[in-house]
């Protein structure tokens, strides 16, 4: 096979590739093979992956090709190779979650993502990069190392799904499973030029995942290179587990979709009014995106969220207010093993309880202004972050002329986890500098299927087409 057969193989979304096992026009061997190949060619730049599965892969590849020639029933993902973020358990495969303190942890069971991803036919290939605990939005520990951006080795994929969104775009995975608990599968996927959906908490289990403590603000979610193969994803994770307590949404529970049969879909877009501010390149997608939906029929109209306060001070308090006690007593004489982030995490001060109050209280506000805004609108469509993939260990930003800190890429994606709202990152275009640029869709809580669908309808229509990372 040469190198664009391969290409043709590695740069095939999920859907596909399955479809091409499915048909016998493709092996399962050859599908892993191709994947393996390309991850030795570009991973010693990328460094996305920190535990391979390459053996095992193989194996479980012939398995599955013995299933299709034999006629046997198949899943959606039958033969098609996935990857995993390393803070979600893998039974009897190291689940390092970024840190030294579980340098050797080995799981004995699968996450519950994990384990529907594999019961569809699909094949574990790979574990992938994480900032220590899944604290930071820069993909970088002491016990992996730092992850760099496929378009841009100089910048960073983001935070905490950094690997995962690296390993997809480069074409080491056609699809995978991250996590979000304030950008961390949205961010990294618009910094890469891939999707990710987010969806309303709850959806999907978040069992097996680390850490347990902050399990209301976090949300487990597929990544992959298009919004289809995004859905399908969804569609194999969602669904309540028995273990979860926030898992209470039955697998295939209907949209609350109020829409007459008929009417055409109600998109609120913004930009600067409300995450400001924002790169003018990103803005330009948003508008450019949000005429696109007025071409295909949908009832489009600026706006601009006067309530919507400081929500990523509010979930950064209650956040960090749950796993700064935690980690204080995780970490305790073992001090000197953290990364910057998990020593910052055992330095930071206990929230007072009038501060963790107030935070939780804004939630509840913020929860009720969105329920109002979507009696009126079906969607909101923003930016993901406020700027493209930003240099390696910047502390402070220049956008759109004025300084900002580091902790600014969260402000159009954090009120999304404070509220629960299903949020999907849509990879729309490219900027001047052949970096990706995302645009944000988001919903009222479960109606997850408006979202896809528009983002299936918009996604690479700015400019973004066929283009690949140059590696």
């Amino acid at each position: 096979m040469n190198a664009t057969d391969k290409a043709a193989i590695y740069y095939a979304d999920a859907t596909e590739l399955a479809r091409l096992v499915r048909n016998r026009a493709l092996s399962p061997v050859e599908v892993i093979q191709a994947h393996l190949d390309r991850i030795e060619a570009t991973n010693p730049k990328v460094n996305a992956v920190v535990t391979l599965m390459g053996e095992e892969a193989l194996k479980a590849a012939k398995v599955a090709e013995k299933a299709v020639l034999n006629g046997d029933a198949l899943g959606p993902l039958h033969g098609v190779p996935f990857s995993i973020k390393d803070s979600l358990d893998t039974a009897g495969v190291r689940t390092q979650r970024g840190s030294k303190l579980f340098a050797a942890n080995v799981p004995e069971g699968d996450a519950t993502s994990v384990a529907r991803f594999k019961a569809a036919g699909g094949i574990p290939l790979m574990k992938t990069n994480l900032p220590e605990f899944s604290a930071w939005t820069e993909t970088d520990n002491l016990v992996t190392g730092r992850t760099n951006n496929p378009w841009n080795l100089e910048r960073t994929p983001g935070g905490s799904s950094g690997g995962e969104s690296a390993a997809i775009a480069a074409g080491m995975s056609p699809i995978g499973i991250g996590s979000d608990v304030a950008i961390s599968v949205r961010g990294p996927a618009a910094f890469t030029g891939i999707a990710a959906l987010k969806a309303t908490h709850g959806r999907i289990p978040y069992t097996g995942h680390f850490p347990t403590v902050t399990s209301r603000w976090w949300h487990v979610g597929p990544m992959a290179r298009t919004v289809r193969d995004v859905a399908l994803g969804y569609s194999i994770l969602r669904g309540t587990d028995g273990v979860d307590g926030y898992a209470v949404h039955a697998r295939n529970a209907a949209p609350d979709d109020r829409r007459i049969a008929g009417q055409s879909i109600r998109v609120g877009w913004v930009s600067d009014a409300a995450f400001g501010p924002v790169d003018p390149e990103i803005t330009a997608a948003v508008a450019s995106a949000a005429a696109r939906l007025a071409d295909l029929g949908c009832e489009v109209e600026e706006v601009s969220l006067p309530f919507l306060g400081d929500p990523l001070s509010a979930l950064m308090t209650v956040v960090f207010g749950e796993i700064v006690p935690y980690v204080k007593s995780l970490a305790a004489g073992r001090e000197s093993e953290l990364h910057a982030i998990g020593v910052g995490i055992v330095e930071r001060s206990n929230p007072s309880f009038t501060d963790f109050n107030s935070a939780l209280t804004q939630a509840e506000a913020l929860r009720s202004a969105f329920a109002g805004y979507f009696q009126k609108y079906d969607a909101l469509l923003c930016p993901v972050n406020p700027m493209t993939a930003t240099p390696h260990g910047a502390q402070e930003l220049i956008v759109n002329g004025t300084v900002v800190p580091w902790t600014h890429v969260m402000s159009a994606t954090s009120p999304f986890n404070l509220t629960g709202l299903p949020a999907l990152s849509v990879p729309y275009g490219l900027s001047s500098e052949s970096l990706p640029i995302g645009v944000q869709l988001v919903s009222s809580w479960t109606d997850e299927a408006t979202i896809l669908r528009l983002g299936a309808l918009i996604e690479r229509r700015g400019g973004l087409g066929n283009r690949r990372p140059m590696l």
